[in-house]
């Protein structure tokens, strides 16, 4: 029987990704619990190990692996700004370790979680994927290495690499994390009745994708046979700060205060995903709609400050 690994499988979108493909085929985690947490994945069915993708032996664990999906990562411009060393170690040296691990281990298949980060300010909108690369932070660089890694070993070696370029993803099993999604952030603030901050004017415009519809692209592209590239994976929408900051105070119902602060080094102004390629190669469609999905991950949210 195939065996799938998640590397970060105990995070936010490994979580995700671990429950819908531990219902038809094992599933490995491998998690150093860095920023994943156990909780996660209570109640599924998953062989799990704590492991430092960076650090250490990955082709012990990767025996037996048919199809790996590498989602360990250190996240976000802002981190990266101020961990630029630890980004690079985590995000190039540890997916060259995953690469190698799947080399050695003659696995089929590889699914890289990329960013829409390595684009850099925007030239032209939508962004396609032949938009020109240039990073405006470390993160954005070390992103664009780990998918130039995956691509050059997918030429040399007998392996499918798929690089998933991700906009801004949301949903269930986010937590907060000051240096992570605006949503998480004003979702939690709000709800402990703290002001949101807004950097720069608000006006500002993010394409926002739920994590369900990025499970389901990354199942899809691990099914196509022979396919390797780099695919943007977003909504195909865009909303404005200040819009998504007025549907959460729709949808919480509870007093707020928002609070307007300078625009951060590292952010883009604005951002929307073509997603025609995608669409063309494995048929990813996105299906959530933003005021459902944001409805959903408020309920899932008031469970954590209520726990």
């Amino acid at each position: 029987m195939s065996l799938t690994t998640i590397t970060g499988g105990a995070g936010f979108i490994g979580s995700n990704l671990a429950r819908r493909v531990q219902a038809n085929e094992p599933v490995r985690v491998l998690d150093d619990l860095s920023s994943g947490y156990r909780s996660n994945l209570q109640s599924l069915d998953v062989e799990f190990a704590e492991v430092d993708v960076e650090k250490d032996d990955l082709p012990s664990r990767l025996n037996g692996c048919s199809r790996l999906f590498h989602l360990a990562a250190s996240v976000g411009n802002k981190r990266a700004i101020d961990h630029p060393i630890r980004d690079s170690q985590v995000n190039v040296i540890g997916t060259l370790n995953v690469l190698e691990g799947a080399r050695q281990n003659e696995v089929g298949t590889v699914v890289i979680s990329s960013s829409a980060g390595i684009f850099g300010e925007l030239k032209t909108l939508p962004i396609r994927e032949d938009h020109p690369v240039d990073p405006d932070s470390p993160y954005g660089v070390s992103k664009l290495a780990e998918e130039k890694h995956g691509l050059v070993y997918a030429k040399l070696y007998d392996m499918d690499v798929v690089a998933l370029r991700y906009f801004n993803v949301y949903g269930p099993n986010q937590r907060y994390d000051a240096y992570g999604n605006v949503i998480p952030i004003f979702v939690f603030q709000m709800l402990e009745g703290k002001p949101i901050t807004i950097f720069g004017d608000g006006e500002q415009t993010r394409d926002f994708v739920n994590v369900s519809d990025v499970v389901d692209a990354n199942i899809a592209a691990s099914e196509i046979y022979g396919l390797s590239g780099a695919f943007n994976i977003g909504s195909g929408t865009r909303i404005t700060v200040n819009d998504l900051a007025r549907m959460l105070h729709e949808i919480l119902d509870i007093p707020w205060n928002v609070e307007y602060g300078p625009p951060r080094p590292g952010d883009v102004r604005d951002s929307l995903a073509d997603i025609a390629a995608a669409q063309e190669a494995f048929g990813f469609d996105p299906k959530v709609e933003m005021y459902e999905g944001l409805v959903e991950y408020v309920a899932w949210a008031k469970t954590v400050v209520d726990a």
